[in-house]
């Protein structure tokens, strides 16, 4: 299997691995760019157009298939919907990319997860906090572009699940149904993907 090269590689590795990866991918390295212009505060491209490009690149798969949209998570104090609905508006006029963009202020989940999961959130505090509370380990994972052109990378769980094609679940949040959703949808596109089910 092609992946199999970079499983449990030093993190050092796999960061570059995975630089190397996003920077390989224009249309993801036009979002980057356009991202990086736009500004917004504690800015990261985070999730899905990240560890499904890994796939993508070791599977031989075109750029960003798989990918339904490009998330852009941001944390600004000011938690009203008229302030977060006017940076959703800039950002449709901004980004020129192949995926719409969904821009997200992290600092506002708290507002409307219980409405659309039943559960409590509690506030964040800056952007990452967001990633940490993912439901799946191997999708936690942002990067941002530097005005040097470096990245910052975010992986609370480390990569080892992203280049190992392996699906964890973080119960951190009862979580299950949407690790099992996106589990099988991911699996029917990456068949090299092994599924860990939720603990009972």
């Amino acid at each position: 299997m092609p992946h199999l090269r970079f499983a449990h590689q030093p993190d050092a590795v796999q960061r570059d691995a995975l630089i190397n990866v996003v920077r390989a991918c224009p249309p993801l390295m036009v979002a980057f760019n356009q991202a990086r212009i736009f500004a917004l505060p504690d800015w990261w491209i985070v999730s899905g157009a990240i560890y499904n490009q890994v796939w993508n690149h070791l599977t031989g798969k075109p750029d960003l298939y798989g990918v339904k949209d490009i998330d852009l998570f941001y944390f600004d104090p000011d938690t009203s919907y008229i302030s977060e609905d006017r940076i959703i508006q800039r950002a449709t006029t901004h980004f020129d990319t192949m995926r719409p963009i969904e821009v997200r202020n992290q600092a506002r989940v708290h507002l409307w997860y219980k409405d659309h999961f039943g559960q409590d959130y509690d506030p964040l505090i800056k952007t990452t906090d967001g990633i940490d509370n993912f439901a799946c380990k191997t999708h936690a994972v942002g990067m941002r572009l530097n005005a040097d052109d470096s990245f910052d990378i975010y992986a609370p769980f480390g990569l080892n699940d992203v280049f190992d094609f392996r699906l964890t679940p973080h119960t951190k949040r009862d979580n299950r149904a949407t690790h099992l959703a996106k589990g099988r949808r991911q699996m029917a596109l990456w068949p090299e993907l092994t599924f860990v089910p939720w603990p009972d």
